[in-house]
């Protein structure tokens, strides 16, 4: 019994550690170890040593959204001589192409794909086509502040900085009431505070720069490729930062069903990260590494860890000390909110709702983990596009 105990403790320690205890830890050490004073990233469209930008976008059928996107990227505050926009359409059957084809300015180079090839291969072949000293990395429903570029580019000034994460503003456009808007802005948390102490892991795919020279190209088969595209520049000992001035926005789909099916496939994609970014185990990569295994390894498998810890709360009511009795009353009381969630009961009480709320997105965010794992495990993983409803 002694070792079901050990276990149990064990799985219910790293659940509360990765979500509770890793934050507080991280905020800890990066108000000891920061070095930047509060420092900010501000330079001037006027700045003669602005470098030279390009934007790559990979879309496929994005009729609803692309032309407001150039629009936007066009609008943008940067020199015009700076910066080039590589928008290419994968195959789209829709109105993606005749909207693209329709722009006339010089900024701007449009490659209409016939063949649907997967986002990978695009963004294999624009890199292969940039000039720039700086590629800026984004999506087709991202929409950019209109200094946005000038800052993200701000960092660059240091010659060790390799890629600069921007912050990503989720909208939901339909109920205003987005349940990934709390776990997001706990992410963007953690990420500002990775930076303070250079341990930075990936970036909001949506807004986000590296140096062009420092670019791999990826598998065809790379699912979390902005996760993937950072973390090898960071292999090559270069900083990766977070400026939380440089601000995107983007439309989300307002259901959690809807949201299911991308969030299976990302989970995935976590799974093939970690076969394929093994270096990043190595404690030769000091913050990294610890930030590594404590925000995405240990949280990777919390959905695994939950299960060990119901089984073995239900194991150990036989136990004399009546805690786990208490503790699997707690368990139950949990799910039970969940299902409630799932029913969309108490949506409309303010404070047992929001509650409710929370708990509904966390076990489906780790029931969509654990299908992605299963996936991972029993299919060819291929970079087919998964869009968002919009």
């Amino acid at each position: 019994m002694k070792y079901i105990e050990f276990f149990f403790w064990v799985a219910s320690f790293l659940i509360v550690y990765s979500y509770l205890l890793y934050p507080v830890i991280l905020f800890s050490l990066s108000r000891l170890l920061s070095k930047k004073d509060n420092q900010t990233f501000v330079v001037r469209q006027n700045d003669d040593s602005l470098p030279s930008v390009s934007v790559v976008i990979s879309a496929y059928n994005e009729e609803a959204c692309i032309e407001e996107r150039i629009k936007n990227l066009l609008s943008l505050e940067y020199p015009h001589d700076k910066i080039r926009l590589l928008i290419a359409s994968d195959g789209s059957t829709d109105d993606t192409n005749a909207i693209l084809n329709s722009f006339d300015d010089p900024r701007l180079a449009v490659f209409c794909f016939e063949e649907n090839r997967g986002k990978i291969n695009v963004l294999n072949d624009l890199l292969s086509r940039v000039t720039s000293e700086i590629t800026v990395f984004s999506d087709a429903n991202t929409m950019f502040e209109n200094d946005a570029i000038l800052n993200l580019v701000a960092p660059f000034r240091e010659d060790q900085v390799g890629a600069v994460c921007g912050e990503l503003n989720l909208i939901d456009v339909f109920s205003g009431d987005n349940k990934d808007n709390l776990y997001w802005k706990y992410e963007q948390f953690l990420k500002f505070h990775e930076s303070e102490i250079d341990a930075l892991l990936g970036a909001n795919g949506g807004i986000y720069a590296i140096r062009t020279t420092l670019y791999e190209p990826l598998p065809d088969n790379t699912i979390i490729d902005d996760f993937c595209i950072v973390m090898n520049v960071a292999k090559n000992n270069y900083k990766v930062v977070y400026n939380k001035e440089a601000l995107a926005s983007e439309e989300i789909a307002p259901t959690l069903k809807e949201e299911a099916g991308r969030r299976i496939r990302i989970g995935a994609g976590n799974y093939q990260s970690l076969s394929r970014l093994k270096w990043l185990l190595h404690p030769r990569y000091k913050w990294r590494w610890f930030s590594y295994l404590s925000h995405k390894v240990i949280r990777w498998f919390v959905p695994h860890l939950m299960i060990i810890a119901l089984i073995l709360n239900i194991i150990l009511i036989w136990h004399p000390n009546s805690t786990y009795e208490l503790l699997l009353a707690c368990q139950a009381g949990f799910y039970a909110f969940w299902v409630m969630g799932e029913l969309s009961l108490f949506k409309n009480t303010p404070i047992i709702g929001k509650i409710v709320s929370l708990i509904t997105f966390f076990v489906s965010m780790n029931i969509s983990l654990f299908k992605g794992f299963i996936r991972f495990l029993s299919t060819n993983l291929t970079a087919t596009w998964q869009r968002t409803s919009r």
